[in-house]
């Protein structure tokens, strides 16, 4: 059984057996080819001028290894929780992503990827990356090297700690932790100045580095449902987290904070100031 996607905004080829293949990019045919008997696979049999792939399928069982000749290929999506009938999850992804070396746009999420390979690294165009709910307690060195990524999904893994070379992607805009295990951050977390939204709801940390401060960029922080029991004494100076006005730009729920106390945090950023200021002027007296 064949299927072809032609040229339009959302071309699709959709078999009998569930799998599928998008094209919105493209303004070149692509051939589909479907084995039948027992394993069924997509097969990319003719790929020029394609910029875009979305695969999946409900039997599919490997990522088809002709997807990593498509070296002018800029956004792979392999995904399978935006289709609810795909039983296909992948526990690995393979070395061969190397060969990728245009992409920009890598989706990953919601598989059972238990490891990433060191050779996501050389992905230097990759500007996305989602690995939301997969199993990773750690990530390759590495990744560091992705100086052009501005957004980073990570909710829902394994992590105990904030990988180190995290704080290495200085283009970092977006990054989501949630749902972890996070006990603590390192404060090289210092080196993200261009970071807008953290979030680190549903972990278990216990205190933020004083270097979470110096992140005057930062516009959303999602602190909910951790461990905390105090603030740093500069938290005041993250001044764009003007909660006052727009609530959801900064959470606190779920934590038992006692310094500053969730009244105090309730009145933003300026009442944390004086909070803290008040503190210092009682222990200098």
């Amino acid at each position: 059984m064949q299927g072809i996607v032609t040229d339009c905004l959302r071309s699709t080829s959709h078999c009998s057996d569930g799998t599928w293949m998008q094209s919105p990019l493209s303004s070149v045919p692509v051939q589909v080819l479907i084995h039948s008997g027992g394993t069924s696979q997509s097969v990319i049999r003719s790929t020029k001028g394609k910029k875009k792939l979305k695969i999946s399928g409900r039997e599919l069982l490997s990522v088809p290894p002709q997807v990593f000749g498509l070296d002018q290929l800029q956004v792979l999506e392999m995904s399978p929780e935006r289709e609810s009938c795909l039983r296909y999850r992948m526990e690995l992804l393979p070395q061969e992503i190397s060969c990728l070396r245009n992409l920009t746009c890598l989706y990953v999420d919601s598989n059972n990827l238990k490891k990433i390979p060191a050779e996501i690294g050389t992905l230097s165009c990759l500007e996305r990356l989602t690995l939301s709910n997969n199993h990773l307690s750690s990530l390759p060195a590495e990744i560091g090297a992705l100086q052009r990524l501005h957004s980073l999904h990570l909710a829902n893994n394994s992590l105990t700690e904030l990988p180190a070379p995290l704080c290495q992607l200085r283009s970092l805009t977006f990054l989501d932790v949630s749902d972890n295990k996070i006990g603590t951050i390192p404060s090289s977390i210092r080196h993200l100045e261009k970071l807008e939204t953290l979030l680190l709801l549903f972990n278990s940390l216990e205190s933020l580095p004083e270097d979470v401060c110096v992140l005057r960029n930062l516009r959303t922080l999602w602190l909910g449902n951790n461990q905390l029991q105090s603030l740093p004494a500069a938290f005041g100076e993250l001044v764009n987290l003007d909660w006052g006005y727009n609530y959801c730009s900064c959470n606190f729920e779920g934590n038992p904070l006692e310094s500053p106390p969730p009244e105090v945090c309730n009145r933003g950023p300026e009442g944390i100031r004086d909070y803290f200021l008040s503190l210092h002027r009682i222990r200098r007296d």
